[in-house]
């Protein structure tokens, strides 16, 4: 099946966005099939890591708006399951950033364990630029991470933060070069499934319950906002403007 590559070598399961040719944009679909590789991997034995990434030049340029279903309920539902998923699996989740992360994408890169950033990645939290509000856990994942201030700047103005940037702030783990990244990655991976798998569980569970108490109650609350903003004429515009390459001339409605 076309968008994701899901393979399993010894103790590592790669989780891979496949479509380069959009930018890795993610369907419902995609999503689905995503979180199904996550829940398997948390009950396999033989899986102690996984590894998400992206083909080509981005991580994935979020949603694919041009697949949006009928009230966007099945990405959105979809989206927050994966999340859920990668926060809840005790297995340690890494994000290898090789590229752009931006909408949904973004927010499934920083609901990782470890992030590691090609040296021109960026993170951009884009669904103001759409009508949208964020969503796949970022109101926490983020805030969590860098602060309200920093968090409010990522959500309302749709600013990009590049790679080092990011480091700085506190919302990754690593930057690489972008020829390094594979490698670094790479050895992180091979460091992590030679560790105390147990270990790593309960440490997951532990960083959880303190810095995510309630990452359950901020995906409830990103669904029943976006899916009201789903429907806003507000969003009709963003998606307008999005596919004629022009601003967007938002009313509030």
């Amino acid at each position: 099946m076309t968008g994701l590559l899901v393979e399993r070598a010894d103790a590592v399961l790669r989780i891979v966005f496949d479509r380069p040719e959009r930018l890795n944009a993610l369907t419902a679909g995609v999503l689905r099939r995503a979180a199904d590789a996550v829940e398997e991997a948390a009950a396999d034995p033989r899986v102690r890591v996984i590894v998400f990434g992206g083909t080509g030049r981005a991580f994935s340029s979020g949603a694919d708006l041009s697949s949006v279903d009928g009230d966007g309920t099945e990405g959105i539902d979809q989206a927050n399951r994966l999340v859920g998923a990668i926060a809840g699996t005790p297995k340690p989740v890494v994000a290898a950033v090789n590229g752009g992360a931006a909408g949904v994408g973004c927010s499934i890169a920083l609901a990782c364990d470890l992030i590691w950033a090609a040296e021109s990645a960026y993170f951009l939290l884009a669904f103001a630029g759409v009508g949208l509000m964020p969503d796949g856990g970022a109101t926490a994942t983020v805030a969590a991470a860098v602060g309200r201030a920093r968090a409010a700047r990522m959500a309302l103005l749709a600013e990009r933060i590049p790679a080092r940037q990011a480091l700085d702030w506190g919302l990754i783990s690593a930057v690489a070069p972008d020829e390094a990244l594979s490698a670094e990655v790479d050895e992180v991976v091979a460091r992590l499934a030679a560790g105390p798998t147990a270990a790593y569980a309960e440490t997951k569970k532990a960083l959880r319950a303190s810095t995510l108490p309630d990452l359950d109650g901020a995906l409830a609350r990103e669904r029943a906002g976006q899916l009201r903003l789903f429907a806003s004429e507000d969003f009709a515009e963003g998606v307008r403007a999005f596919i004629e390459h022009r601003p967007a001339r938002f009313t509030g409605s």
